[in-house]
């Protein structure tokens, strides 16, 4: 199964955990690791190369750092042109049928932040739903996401652990 990880972090250099996420991810075979910052710093996105590499992977996962409820601002904008009516959804929009998505994110926060009466008041499953929408809405099976909570208190040995649980989970 080809592999395709959506990495976006506009801030790479001060996010430990991203960094070792892509490069442990990058010595895979069978995995693509293509990061939008690095690719994208203007924003400008090139749709048909985007969806050429949709097309030529199996499983589609989204790695980003959860900011503000959601995704940072270039991987939205990437769903915004990316996945176009008649291409990704609508009744001709079938490229992504069957594909597999999973989301690899990170948090700040500890785990019991995320959850009912937690200090966000919901939990991770509730706030991913939009994600949720979208493989559904372009015939992705949503798979069970991959969270790393806390990260800001890691030590390099437990980011590397989390590193090789991401490639577990990917792998499963």
């Amino acid at each position: 199964m080809k592999t395709l990880v959506i990495a976006a972090h506009p801030n790479l250099e001060n996010s430990a955990v991203n960094k070792t996420w892509m490069e442990r991810l990058r010595s895979e075979s069978n995995v693509t690791v293509h990061d939008l910052y690095h690719e994208y710093p203007d924003f400008k996105i090139n749709v048909e190369h985007e969806q050429k590499l949709l097309l030529e992977h199996d499983r589609i996962v989204f790695q980003f750092p959860f900011y503000w409820y959601s995704s940072p601002s270039l991987l939205k904008e990437w769903q915004d042109t990316v996945l176009s009516y008649g291409w990704a959804y609508g009744s001709e929009g079938t490229k992504l049928h069957g594909k597999e998505f999973v989301l690899a994110m990170s948090t700040g926060g500890p785990e019991a932040a995320y959850q009912a009466g937690g200090y966000n008041e919901y939990s991770m499953s509730e706030l991913t739903k939009p994600f949720q929408a979208m493989a559904n809405l372009t015939g992705m099976r949503f798979l069970p996401a991959f969270i790393t909570h806390g990260v800001r208190f890691l030590t390099q040995e437990q980011l590397n652990e989390t590193a090789e649980k991401l490639v577990s989970h990917l792998k499963a």
